[in-house]
């Protein structure tokens, strides 16, 4: 048995009770975002969506976190991926595309739904890189990949965005299949043009009788291209699809029977799990985890102790440190969480080169283990100056990077506050390929803090201007360098950051132990085996 972590949170301390409001203003604004992707349309005009969702109803159609549901095991949790992605572009928000993990039939799977209330379900540049990184997440994670179609194709005003990285999509459905991931596409409605290489591609078609439409091209193009009057039906309509040209394997009546189609295949799939199941019966955390609202400092630059937030994610609150004396301000060990074994790396402050000595050292503990390896990351970077670039700062950094570069456990990340620098880097960022990566609301992201960013522009400035013989004017740069920051400090935030898809979400904190336990099960569906090979240690 490990031992139990403790707390010294004072909830009614004045910093506890900021951080407290703070998070609460974000989460509304979340909860606001969020309801607009699930109410549909993808405008910013409320009307406008109503009446695009009431037309779709007309039709008899299902929205697509319905079709989501009527496909998931009942009760069963769905972990949305990247619901606000397009935030900040001329992207619909949400980017009309619904993805995210569920189980069905006791599997884990990918779901992947567009949402035909915007848009027609056309794909524009947002669409297409949350598409593919849900293939990403299956074939890294060994999940079935479960399309619910009803798409117009191509936003085609943006084709010039999305031609050459959309045919991507193509190529991993095939190498999906290849690697024995099976693939199963529902069309509801249109799949048409590039889009009907989605079905085609696929090792399992259902098509929805009277409302799937299948064509490279429709009667428009047809007349146009050859001169031949064609309608729908004879075109691409689902019967004619089961009948004649044999590309649907399932002819459903409606979308009910097609979802109920696609629940009996992934039953007699009978999907091993590669990685095995759970190490024991996962027991909560001893603290509420109503108090990680008030633990997570509001301002990125005020610390926050990582084990306060361990001790309400973990099992029990169990937490085995290692080596808790050596490089204090990176906290490491090992716990469980949902019943699974994981090694942790949580960020207490700046990493120092003994940090990174033990960072190193403990990522290759977790992959002669073969245990997954959580990063918890609040971090500004790697430490600067004369003492430290003379005390080897940049080699010691570079072992921490070699062994999260070359680890190969599974990797989850959780921003929790900072993520500046190499600290990003060294602590498993979007770049180095974790399995997923969630943040809180009160993320920051960048080379660096807005302020140091300017200070360091304003710097740079005046040394050029003064090395050029001319005196630097610093009132006239003022308003240059204070652009600059809110610039910097806009592109900064968690919003800006998931809007780019560089994360997998947005989270309540109070959400974090049941998403990262959805997202170890789904690690597990594929082996978790370490690694002895890693790149020369400059010692």
């Amino acid at each position: 048995m490990a031992p139990v972590l403790t707390t010294r949170v004072d909830a009614n301390s004045s910093t506890y009770r900021d951080n407290h409001a703070a998070m609460m203003t974000a989460l509304a604004e979340l909860d606001e975002l969020n309801q607009r992707v699930v109410g549909g349309g993808g405008s910013d005009d409320p009307d406008k969506n109503a009446r695009s969702v009431a037309r779709h109803r007309s039709r008899g159609k299902m929205l697509p976190r319905e079709r989501i549901n009527g496909l998931l095991d009942v009760g069963s949790p769905f972990l949305e991926l990247s619901p606000l992605a397009g935030w900040g572009t001329d992207d619909p928000l949400g980017a009309g595309v619904v993805a995210g993990i569920g189980r069905v039939h006791g599997s884990d799977v990918m779901i992947v739904a567009n949402d035909p209330t915007v848009k027609g379900g056309a794909q524009g540049p947002s669409a297409v890189a949350k598409g593919l990184r849900a293939m990403d997440i299956a074939r890294e994670n060994r999940l079935p990949l479960v399309n619910l179609t009803e798409s117009a194709g191509a936003d085609l005003p943006k084709q010039a965005e999305i031609f050459v990285p959309g045919g991507a999509s193509f190529r991993n459905l095939t190498q999906l299949s290849a690697a024995g991931i099976p693939t199963i596409t529902l069309v509801f409605g249109s799949s048409t043009a590039g889009g009907a290489y989605v079905p085609g591609m696929s090792d399992y078609v259902v098509l929805v009788q009277d409302a799937a439409r299948v064509y490279l091209g429709g009667p428009p193009l047809v007349k146009m291209a050859i001169d031949e009057d064609a309608d729908e039906e004879s075109l691409g309509g689902a019967d004619m699809h089961a009948r004649t040209s044999g590309l649907a394997d399932y002819l459903a009546r409606d979308e009910h029977d097609a979802l109920r189609i696609g629940r009996d295949i992934i039953a007699h799939l009978r999907l091993p799990r590669a990685g095995g199941g759970q190490e024991r019966i996962a027991k909560p955390p001893r603290f509420s985890a109503d108090e990680l609202l008030g633990i997570a400092s509001a301002d990125v630059r005020q610390p926050f102790d990582a084990r306060e937030v361990l001790a309400r994610i973990l099992d029990d609150s169990e937490f085995e440190q290692f080596k808790p004396l050596y490089g204090s301000t990176l906290v490491t060990g090992w716990g469980h969480l949902g019943g699974y074994p994981v090694g942790v790396l949580a960020n207490n402050g700046i990493l120092f080169s003994e940090e990174s000595h033990k960072g190193a050292q403990f990522i290759q503990l977790c992959n002669r283990m073969n245990v997954p390896i959580i990063f918890a990351q609040n971090i500004t970077g790697f430490m600067v100056g004369t003492q430290y670039e003379q005390g080897g700062i940049i080699k010691d950094g570079a072992k921490l990077i070699n062994a999260v570069s070359n680890s190969t456990v599974p990797h989850l990340t959780l921003m929790m506050g900072a993520s500046y620098g190499a600290g990003n880097y060294g602590m498993s960022g979007r770049s180095y390929n974790p399995r997923f990566v969630f943040t809180w609301p009160n993320h920051r992201i960048a080379v660096m803090g807005a302020k140091q960013l300017a200070g360091v522009l304003t710097i740079v400035a005046r040394q050029k201007t003064e090395a050029a013989g001319a005196e630097f004017d610093e009132a006239a740069f003022a308003p240059l360098r204070d652009t600059f920051e809110q610039q910097v400090e806009s592109q900064s935030t968690a919003l800006y950051a998931t809007g780019h898809l560089w994360d997998d979400g947005i989270i309540d904190p109070r959400d974090t132990r049941t998403a990262l336990t959805m997202a170890l099960s789904a690690v597990h569906n594929a082996p978790v085996t370490g690694t002895d090979a890693f790149g020369v240690f400059r010692m």
